[in-house]
């Protein structure tokens, strides 16, 4: 007996061959690198709006209140359709749903280049693009996020989030010079093209789950199976909605979230073109300068995803939201016919602290809602375009009745402040103590 087991002994000490190597690189990396490529070249569409307010006023003698109501259906849906289409990816998979949203763009914004009346531009650039980005919102991000990461979910969050502003740096200066040089129609097949040339890559090299290649998500211990589908992806949306919706955190981050919808895609994205444009700065210059938002956007963001990981994620919020309100205050107070220093101090400021909310707020949804917290994230998601949508509408108003923006900018300067108390008094969902 004592033969044969010394002789099992040696045999488990016995070279078995090489072991399989592990792959140098995750492959979470690749999926996060795919979605980071989708999520730039759906930002074209977003890119947009602000280029065409000018343009369609003075071609169709629309107001611009009118044009800012579909803006602000478009970023209303862009909100709102995103809790159900994470539900979507969770019954039909991220490949189908956010290959369908690419192809919805696209039709989107083609049409409105045979729009001759107001509704009509209500339809393409308000509903179906509205319906298509919406799908392609921040919660697509999340979705990736969930499930290809345990760890590092700050960081990827972060530079997932900046991929829009990435696509705003590439396709805002090119958008611009086509409306200034061309027409606003070549700027709109642009972004229809855009989309549609996105589709093949999300088609081919996305993946849905870790699981469908065998593999463990970045920083799991241990294999996790790939879930069954989820049916009834509309009546699960709302009934994470009304379980969310009764805690106080909920509210909060989306009270929180509305207003940073408010003072950057509603205000910002939306009204800065045309208020510096009122102060007779040459449309290109004023849209070079958003891009040069997006740059520095792309710090902050990813710079935020980091912080996240290592400090209070409402204290980030806190501060980042106090510091934008400052910064809009003193907006009105900059704006001039030329670009100059205290402006580009303004640009880098403001960039750097466009969406880096975005990290911390998909922490606390993490923290809170646990394996819920893509569609949570999904439902604040859509409080931000709200918020996003009443700006952009209110701003139109405003600029129609008062001759300027500078009402604005001080109301979203004091929703900011109000903002960062709001997420200060967050609660951190107590961690259970080992019995």
């Amino acid at each position: 007996m004592t033969q044969t087991n010394d002789s099992a002994a040696v045999a488990d000490r016995a070279p078995r061959g090489p072991a399989p190597a592990a792959p140098r690189v995750h492959r979470a990396w690749f999926v996060a690198a795919v979605t980071f490529v989708t999520i730039v070249g759906a930002a074209a569409f977003r890119s947009l709006p602000g280029l065409l307010i000018d343009p369609l006023h003075l071609e169709f003698g629309w107001s611009r209140g009118t044009i800012g109501a579909a803006v602000s259906v478009n970023l209303a849906l862009y909100g709102l359709t995103a809790p159900f289409a994470a539900a979507l990816m969770d019954r039909f998979g991220i490949r189908k749903v956010v290959a369908v949203a690419l192809t919805v763009i696209a039709v989107g914004a083609g049409s409105t280049v045979w729009m001759t009346a107001a509704w009509q531009l209500m339809l393409s650039w308000g509903l179906l693009v509205g319906l298509g980005s919406g799908s392609m919102a921040l919660a697509f991000a999340a979705t990736v996020t969930n499930r290809w990461f345990t760890t590092r979910r700050g960081l990827v969050t972060g530079i997932l989030t900046a991929a829009s502003a990435s696509g705003q740096l590439v396709f805002l200066p090119l958008l611009s010079w086509i409306v200034e040089t061309h027409d606003w129609r070549p700027a709109a097949v642009t972004v229809a093209l855009a989309a549609l040339a996105v589709v093949p890559f999300v088609w081919l090299l996305l993946r849905d789950h870790p699981a469908d290649i065998g593999q463990k998500p970045y920083g799991a211990t241990a294999f996790v199976p790939r879930p069954a589908p989820v049916r009834g992806a509309a009546r699960r949306a709302v009934t994470v909605l009304f379980t969310a919706a009764r805690t106080g955190t909920f509210w909060l981050l989306a009270g929180t979230f509305a207003i940073c919808g408010a003072s950057t895609n509603g205000l910002i994205q939306t009204h800065f073109v045309p208020a510096a444009h009122d102060h007779g700065m040459p449309v290109t210059a004023a849209a070079s300068l958003l891009a040069v938002i997006g740059v520095f956007d792309v710090v902050g963001t990813i710079a935020s995803g980091w912080f996240t990981d290592r400090f209070e994620p409402r204290r980030l919020l806190a501060v980042y939201y106090a510091l934008r309100g400052v910064s809009l205050l003193f907006l009105p107070m900059l704006l001039a016919p030329s670009v100059h220093p205290p402006m580009l101090f303004f640009i880098v400021f403001y960039g750097l602290d466009w969406v880096a909310t975005v990290p911390p707020t998909v922490a606390l949804c993490r923290e809170r809602f646990g394996d819920d917290s893509a569609i949570v994230f999904g439902w604040v998601l859509a409080s931000h375009q709200v918020g996003a949508a009443l700006v952009a509408f209110l701003g139109g108003l405003a600029r129609d009745a008062f001759g300027s923006y500078d009402m604005v900018w001080y109301a979203s300067g004091a929703l900011c402040a109000a903002a960062a108390l709001m997420a200060l008094v967050i609660r951190r969902r107590p961690v259970p103590v080992p019995g």
